[in-house]
């Protein structure tokens, strides 16, 4: 493999694994702070990348893309943050409001990478490239998680928003991994998630062009 394209994958995974790892601590944080203690008690309410990575999601699955498939954005997850409703006080906005956190937090680091990056680029024009691969990865993590399909963020907004029973949500998480990837390799599908993470990128860039003037 060429070593540009090898260092270029490298970096997209230190990106991806920090983004990660603020994504599941959000949604750790916040279940925490709504009452949930089950996160904490695990050793989850951290910014330790080692505290949420997933064997597949944040090892194999981005390992075997910077490898086998060059040049474009490693994508990943990490391990999923164990949490029990019952311990919020108001458990369907709460578990909405958990579930959530996580793309929030993706879109803060956005935001912030687009307004601390803008300000870099006007004294090092080269960081433009960096602050590029921040955005897009952290747009897609928004935009993936936000597919209402189990296990991902957006499946508990579903849920509640319709009164999902949770023995039918549990039903759905057993094949949700199937439905995703069957909807992946949907073209149409994928022009939709690539309007939305084009979407949510440009606007980031604008921002930070903006910025750096």
């Amino acid at each position: 493999m060429d070593p540009a394209i090898l260092r270029d994958g490298v970096i997209y995974y230190l990106i991806l694994l920090g983004s990660l790892s603020v994504h599941e601590w959000a949604h750790a944080y916040t279940a925490d702070k709504l009452g949930d203690h089950t996160p904490r008690s695990q050793g989850r309410v951290t910014l330790n990348p080692a505290s949420h990575i997933d064997p597949i999601g944040t090892v194999l699955i981005p390992l075997v893309m910077i490898l086998l498939n060059p040049g474009f954005a490693v994508f990943g997850w990490g391990k999923p943050v164990m949490v029990n409703p019952r311990n919020f006080k108001k458990w369907k906005r709460d578990d909405i409001i958990v579930s959530m956190a996580g793309p929030a937090s993706n879109l803060a680091i956005c935001l912030v990478t687009a307004v601390v990056g803008g300000i870099l680029m006007r004294f090092v024009p080269d960081l433009g490239d960096l602050v590029g691969r921040v955005l897009i990865v952290n747009a897609i993590l928004i935009v993936f998680n936000l597919i209402p399909i189990p296990p991902l963020d957006g499946s508990h907004v579903l849920k509640h928003a319709i009164n999902m029973r949770e023995e039918t949500y549990i039903k759905l998480s057993t094949y949700g991994f199937i439905i995703l990837i069957v909807l992946i390799n949907l073209p149409p599908f994928r022009y939709a998630m690539g309007i939305g993470i084009s979407l949510v990128a440009g606007v980031m860039a604008a921002i930070a062009h903006l910025i750096a003037g």
